[in-house]
């Protein structure tokens, strides 16, 4: 599966659009906290416990895109777009869509 944030995709052509796909994920803000409570490799400010939950929180919505991608029989999805959002008690959420689609080489 080809998964871009582009339009379109340098050697292949999209032969049918198949629709919207989207993918999410929350995460709750205990996981913060407990991250946080074990904390020993900040440095400058970073911490590699934090960004490796984004990361996964990520990776989740990523992968339920692009299972509802291969459902509606696609094998590439374009213009996908990212976003991260805090939303009730320091929780956050993790969301990515896109447009599914065929495409095949030029």
């Amino acid at each position: 599966m080809i998964i871009s944030t582009t339009p379109s995709l340098q050697g292949f052509q999209i032969d049918e659009y198949l629709g919207i796909v989207s993918g999410e994920t929350i995460i709750g803000a205990n996981v913060f906290k407990d991250f946080f409570a074990s904390i020993t490799d900040i440095v400058g400010g970073r911490s590699s416990a934090y960004e490796q939950v984004l990361r996964e929180a990520k990776a989740t919505a990523l992968s339920e895109m692009e299972m509802q991608a291969r459902h509606f029989g696609a094998n590439a999805v374009v213009g996908i777009d990212l976003d991260y959002e805090t939303i009730r008690d320091g929780m956050l959420m993790v969301t990515v869509s896109g447009t599914a689609v065929k495409v095949s080489k030029l």
